[in-house]
């Protein structure tokens, strides 16, 4: 890799992407109309285009790309519940956008282009861990969009010989999660509960579970898939630790107090089964997360 694009390089993922690509000395533009990224998160030895995906010309978006090697495509509207109750923008977002930059990636001739998806194309899964022949089962619109861009993916790579990848991402946790704004993760919102002296909130019983996988190994994968010689055909591989934990057991590990209130429809477990990764390229998580808790709740 010498040229790449990271769309949503700004935001919590993706600046630790650009991070890790800057200190391989490759060129780095970001993409990102901080929606929900931040200016803190921006590299400064990365190019940055503010810019709204939505509303750029396919034929500007193609001659911007000319002589990129890689895309890593990031940029999404994230949450479930969100894209439930705003589905048209959803959509326009998380699948139009992604499919423009395919095209324009295609006739730009990108050698290669890495999609983030996610896990929660297995909807409430029923086999764990899940391995990613087992059936999909979108429940909500996001999840719906993140199968699409799979989808679209494979697609170009049957049609047109592209080099297409696609990584589900279980919980993805680490530094840069965000403690405030619509969007955050369990973690910081347990995290800013603990901080304000108030008891964690939870959903349901707090014995669902969760398979989280740090940003490092995360970061670890797109660039394993990225550098490798291997020829994607819209391949797709679970990103997530192999193991999980309860959210009770969570906020256990923060050291925080229980408050159960909601009752919400959600998927009662989710777990990796990383194995084909493991096998094709070598990749295992490598980041411990009880102790990267430890850490965090000093740093607050």
């Amino acid at each position: 890799m010498k040229k790449v694009i990271v769309t949503g390089g700004a935001g919590f993922i993706g600046s630790h992407i650009v991070d890790e690509l800057i200190k391989m000395g490759v060129q780095v533009t970001i993409i990102d109309n901080f929606s929900t990224g931040k200016e803190e998160n921006v590299n400064k030895a990365a190019y940055c285009w503010k810019q709204d995906l939505t509303t750029i010309d396919i034929e500007y978006l193609t001659k911007f790309m000319e002589g990129v090697d890689t895309v890593f495509h990031l940029a999404a509207l994230p949450r479930v519940q969100p894209s439930i109750d705003e589905p048209i923008e959803y959509h326009n977002v998380n699948v139009t956008v992604t499919h423009n930059l395919l095209v324009a990636a295609k006739n730009a001739d990108v050698k290669k282009f890495v999609f983030s998806s996610s896990s929660s194309v297995y909807g409430d899964a029923k086999r764990f861990p899940t391995p990613e022949e087992y059936p999909l089962n979108p429940i909500s619109p996001y999840a719906m969009h993140k199968l699409m861009g799979e989808q679209y993916c494979k697609l170009f790579s049957t049609l047109y010989g592209m080099n297409t990848v696609s990584l589900r991402y279980f919980n993805v946790y680490g530094d840069r999660m965000s403690l405030d704004g619509a969007y955050r993760l369990a973690i910081p919102i347990f995290a800013s509960q603990i901080k304000e002296g108030k008891p964690c909130t939870i959903n349901n019983d707090g014995n669902q579970k969760r398979d989280y996988v740090n940003v490092k190994d995360v970061v670890k994968a797109n660039i394993m898939v990225a550098t490798t010689d291997k020829l994607f055909k819209g391949d797709v591989f679970n990103i997530g630790n192999g193991t999980n934990v309860s959210v009770n057991e969570l906020v256990d590990m923060m050291g925080g107090e229980k408050s159960y209130g909601n009752e919400v429809i959600e998927p009662f477990q989710t777990l990796a089964d990383t194995s084909k990764i493991d096998l094709e390229l070598d990749w295992r998580p490598s980041t411990s997360l009880n102790q990267w808790i430890k850490k965090y709740i000093k740093s607050l």
